[in-house]
């Protein structure tokens, strides 16, 4: 905090204050009137070539910051935390200030590091040992007992590694047995930052090099659903795995997060409507971090695993706040589209977090020529609807 003012006074001297209007959103102040209204205003008369302002607007607007693209970047802090690590870099501003950043520099590279890759040295190498000799074990509630011991304590120790300090709320609504737990998705710490206070069966695609050895060694003691790459653009055949899964209630709920990417924790996208196709109980959970002791968002189009990891090590601390909402089932004139809507909205709510419609997927593809042609379609019926068109 007062780094932060040191900056704001720093910042009143350089330039004058600019006049701010306290209903901008973001970088540019859009309206939040829907299309329908807006082409409803415009169209009292015939058409003019002035109605195509508004998309000339439109598209200027989704140029200078469309609703998806800054769901992909850093998450911008109201106070600075000394990493340096937002979108906007802090510049010198007084010798103390530098003196106590360049000992926060040797605090978390010379002293936090070192023990927290030792902790998650410890935390892999026992999962690794410890799931590979329960495995050995036949099948039975001892095997079961001890995969969940084994599990918890190594999650335990990972969650250490981190700093990690999570506040978990509504423990009675946790998931059981038999259900399917799906949770907003924000880096690949959400699946450790889940099992420390339970155990999951996880859901994935299979992976080489270290991760594929954990995988390998986790599925001999729980029974994780991974997939190769040929099976998972088989649709039928993962809903098919997960259905068998989820119809034996002896097994661990799945752990799912529908969106397919992950969002900077500012907002939650589109889920993917398979995981509410399967059927069961849906256990939604909500996840928020707090970007002031350190950035939890993994920028995978940015920074490769490795890097990812360096800067979660030398971080202050990953704090964040676990909700677990009341079980979900889906209703008999619901469809699987509408259902994962409502299981978003409220997880949405409880974490505080932005609803928005569009698909993750946006974050490497483009925009898919059939919604564009339904926007056109929309516009063109407005069009007749408003009388516009002789």
């Amino acid at each position: 905090q007062w780094a932060t003012i040191r900056l704001q006074k720093g910042a009143k001297k350089r330039q004058p204050q600019m006049p701010r209007t306290p209903t901008a959103n973001g970088i540019i102040e859009r309206d939040e009137t829907t299309m329908e209204k807006e082409i409803a205003l415009l169209h009292r008369a015939d058409f003019e070539f002035s109605h195509i302002f508004y998309f000339c607007r439109k598209g200027f607007e989704a140029i200078v910051e469309d609703e998806v693209t800054q769901r992909f970047s850093s998450e911008e802090l109201l106070s600075w935390n000394l990493l340096t690590r937002t979108n906007v870099n802090f510049h010198y501003i007084s010798l103390r200030l530098t003196v106590v950043w360049v000992i926060g520099v040797i605090v978390r590279y010379c002293f936090l590091l070192p023990l927290r890759f030792t902790l998650a040295a410890i935390g892999i190498t026992s999962m690794i040992v410890g799931t590979t000799v329960v495995g050995q074990l036949p099948n039975s509630s001892v095997k079961n007992y001890l995969s969940e011991v084994v599990h918890l304590t190594c999650s335990r120790i990972l969650v250490r590694a981190l700093s990690g300090t999570i506040h978990y709320h509504n423990k009675e609504n946790r998931p059981q047995k038999g259900g399917i737990c799906v949770a907003n998705h924000t880096s690949p710490i959400d699946a450790i930052i889940l099992t420390n206070d339970g155990c999951y069966a996880m859901v994935g695609q299979v992976h080489g090099g270290l991760m594929g050895i954990i995988q390998r060694a986790t599925v001999k003691a729980c029974p994780h659903v991974w997939f190769e790459r040929s099976e998972i653009k088989d649709r039928h055949l993962v809903t098919k795995r997960l259905r068998e899964h989820v119809a034996d209630k002896s097994k661990l709920p799945i752990l799912i997060f529908p969106e397919g990417t992950c969002i900077n924790n500012t907002s939650v996208m589109m889920f993917k409507k398979g995981s509410f196709e399967i059927g069961g109980t849906i256990y939604p959970v909500a996840i928020k971090y707090d970007p002031q002791f350190g950035d939890a968002f993994w920028n995978s189009s940015k920074y490769n695993i490795v890097s990812y990891l360096l800067r979660i090590m030398t971080s202050w601390a990953i704090v964040c706040n676990v909700w677990y909402l009341p079980p979900m089932v889906r209703k008999e004139n619901e469809d699987a589209v509408q259902f994962a809507n409502r299981v978003r909205s409220a997880i949405a709510r409880q974490g505080g977090l932005t609803e928005l419609p569009w698909d993750g997927g946006l974050k490497r593809a483009k925009v898919k020529d059939t919604f564009k042609e339904e926007q056109q379609k929309n516009y063109s019926k407005m069009l007749v609807r408003n009388g516009s068109v002789g």
